[in-house]
């Protein structure tokens, strides 16, 4: 009786672990998740495949309305066909001494697949990102080779739990005013035509922020495991006494 109790309670503690771990890592995210304002940057939408039984077969990521961006640039990914959506601005951009007023409001990929147990990345250069604001938020639909569609759209609210199914968010920071990032018109335009820099020192940050998080993440997971344990064998120890 008494192995018993204690399966069951490990069982339990599994499955709290799991559910806590699984959305985390499950849902269409922006990578890295911060840039510096003002700047240009190369951003990844990575794509995870959730379902056992459907592959992900198209992506389709809306930009934000509120703080359009006059320039991105998809890279391309093989077996994926890529379509760069425009609008006209209510408000025209002034952006190098020129004035624009169209911006991209949607980028769809199709035609090719995420198998079960897989993901994949979408990488798009992008900018010039705002100065007055501190994040952009993506609204991101995944579709499934059976006609599934999971909408990423939820916006996060602060203190409170992250929602079922967020949208991604690409975090904005004060930069230093230093080299590509420089805080003249020059040095942006500069960073406009680097953009092989900006992989390079960008896939550094993102292996070291994925690090980070996944470390917090199992750390957290840890000990919520021990906490659990340790109830249940308090509880046991309990009912011995009596």
């Amino acid at each position: 009786m008494k192995t018993s109790r204690v399966s069951v309670v490990a069982a339990l503690a599994a499955g709290s672990v799991l559910l806590l771990s699984g959305p985390a890592f499950a849902h269409v995210s922006v990578q890295p998740g911060t840039a510096e304002k003002g700047s240009y940057a190369t951003i990844n939408f990575k794509v995870p495949n959730e379902r056992d039984n459907a592959s992900t077969v198209k992506l389709e990521v809306t930009f934000p309305a509120d703080h359009p961006l006059a320039s991105v640039m998809p890279q391309d990914v093989p077996g994926w066909q890529v379509q760069v959506t425009k609008s006209k601005l209510a408000k025209p951009l002034t952006l190098h001494g020129k004035q624009i007023d169209e911006a991209v409001t949607k980028v769809t990929w199709t035609g090719g697949k995420i198998t079960t147990g897989r993901f994949q990345q979408f990488p798009l250069s992008v900018g010039q990102l705002p100065e007055d604001a501190d994040q952009l938020v993506f609204k991101a639909v995944q579709t499934y080779d059976d006609n599934e569609v999971v909408r990423w759209i939820e916006e996060a609210k602060e203190g409170a739990a992250e929602p079922q199914n967020p949208a991604p968010v690409l975090k904005l920071a004060t930069g230093t005013g230093e080299g590509h990032h420089g805080g003249t018109t020059g040095g942006k335009d500069d960073a406009k035509h680097t953009d092989a820099h900006d992989e390079s020192g960008e896939d550094e940050h993102t292996g070291a922020a994925s690090t980070t998080d996944t470390t917090a993440r199992a750390l957290g997971i840890a000990g919520i495991l021990v906490g659990v344990v340790g109830v249940a064998f308090g509880v046991l120890a309990r009912r011995r006494t009596s």
